[in-house]
Order: C-alpha cells, then structure tokens, then sequence
C-alpha cells in the first residue's frame, strides 16, 4: 500500500486523512503540532515536530495540503531527498523563476511533481494549449465576501488581470487559476467576484480556440471548516492518490 507523508493539517488534510483509502498516511507534518498530531489520531501515522525528521520517514510520496509558503520553504527539500510530491497550493508556482527549478530539480533527482486539479474540472483538456492555440483563456470566480475576508453588499469586483497578478493578491482563494495557466501554457485572465447573494464558490471557465469553444461551470460546495476551501479541492487530491498506481491512465 502507498505510504503518504502529509505536510499541512489543516481542513484538506483532515478530509484527506478521514477519507484515506487505497493509501496509508504513515507520517504528519505542520508546524502546529497539535494540528498534526489530530490527524495523526485519525490516520494511525506518526505526528513529527521537526520537519527533517518527518522527511526521513519511509514514504512513497509528500502531499502538501498547507500553503503557498509551505511549498516555497519545503519543496525543493523534498525534490532533493528524492521524494515524488503533490502540490495543492498551486499559487506558489506562478513565480516562473521558482517553478523552473522545482522542475529542473526534479528532473535532476528522476521525481515527478503532481498538480491535482483542484476546485476545477476541464484541465486535461485545456492541455491541448501547448499544442494549437487558445486564444481566449479566462477564470471568472465568484464568492462570498465572508469567504474572502472583505464586507459588501452588492456584487463587487475585486480584481480583473492575469492570474499570476491575481495570485499575489489572493493567495488563498484563486490557486486554480495558476493551474489553468499551467495546463494551457499561458498566462490566465482572472476576473474575481465578491457576492453576498452566493453562498457557494463559482468557477465559470471561457476557453476559445482553434478547436472551437468551451464553457465550463463549476459551483462547489465549501468545506464546513473552511469556506474558503472546496470540498472538491480535496477530493481531487484523493482521485489523484488513488490512481498513482493504475496501470490505465484515462484523461491526459
């Protein structure tokens, strides 16, 4: 069975840890022990407070489920102690600079990195970018204020841009948009909405191009804990985890 090392225990890596099937998470990490040590209960891993003994445990693969710092001060430890890993908070590689030498880095050390698809669906297809045109890339996000930490009483938008400006602004809530842009292989357009009428997260995704066109629209139901999380976030990382090992790939 896949061993998974968990780095961040927050509200995705409790659902992950709750829902752990196919996998065994044998090592926590976050720097809140407590935290790690709640997940560690749940999942019968080991919880570790010092993050070079948690990389020495015995895994197959590191998921972060913790934030865009996270990834900026862990990754490139990890890629270098020859572990494969999972990236949740996607936003981090839209520093082109970073993103290159995690790649390098990884490619160096025979590891692979893996982007779930998080809040979203439609990015194996958006690949098709890399190949013939897209000429009309867009992400328009919609959600509750409370969910962004702001106060309105109407619509509002908050920004509109390419999602690797977008991404330094709202770190926690437009990771998706950085997938996008990775998928296709070029920048997103953002437009991101505050709405006190909606009590879900809604993804509208505009894709044009020589294939033709496509619209696809997401509404997720936030997580309890967190509404600033998609329930489907977390599910995504669980597909990606229980399909590592199938020898029938479908969809990329």
């Amino acid at each position: 069975m896949m061993r998974i090392g968990l780095l961040g225990c927050g509200n995705i890596g409790h659902i992950i840890a709750r829902h752990a099937d196919g996998f065994e998470i044998s090592a926590v990490f976050d720097k809140v022990h407590k935290r790690a040590q709640e997940i560690a209960d749940i999942s019968h891993g080991q919880a570790y407070e010092n993050f070079d003994s948690f990389l020495a445990e015995d895994v197959d693969i590191i998921v972060e489920a913790a934030s865009v710092s996270a990834v900026k001060g862990y990754a490139k430890t990890i890629l270098s102690h020859r572990r494969d890993m999972v990236i949740m908070s996607v936003g981090a590689l839209a520093d082109t600079v970073f993103r290159e030498e995690l790649r390098e880095l990884a490619r160096r050390s025979g590891r692979k990195i893996y982007i779930p698809s998080g809040a979203i669906f439609g990015l194996d297809n958006l690949k098709i970018g890399r190949i013939s045109p897209v000429n009309r890339l867009l992400l328009r996000t919609t959600k509750n204020p409370d969910s962004l930490g702001i106060d309105t009483g109407s619509r509002r938008l908050l920004f509109s841009g390419k999602a690797h400006e977008c991404i330094r602004e709202y770190p926690k809530n437009v990771n998706v948009s950085v997938a996008m842009s990775l998928a296709a292989g070029q920048d997103a357009d953002v437009e991101l909405w505050a709405d006190p009428e909606v009590d879900r997260n809604i993804h509208e995704l505009f894709i044009e191009g020589d294939f033709g066109e496509a619209y696809i629209k997401v509404t997720n139901v936030p997580s309890p804990e967190n509404p600033a999380t998609s329930y489907l976030s977390a599910l995504s990382i669980l597909s990606l985890l229980k399909n590592l090992d199938n020898p029938m790939v479908v969809g990329t």
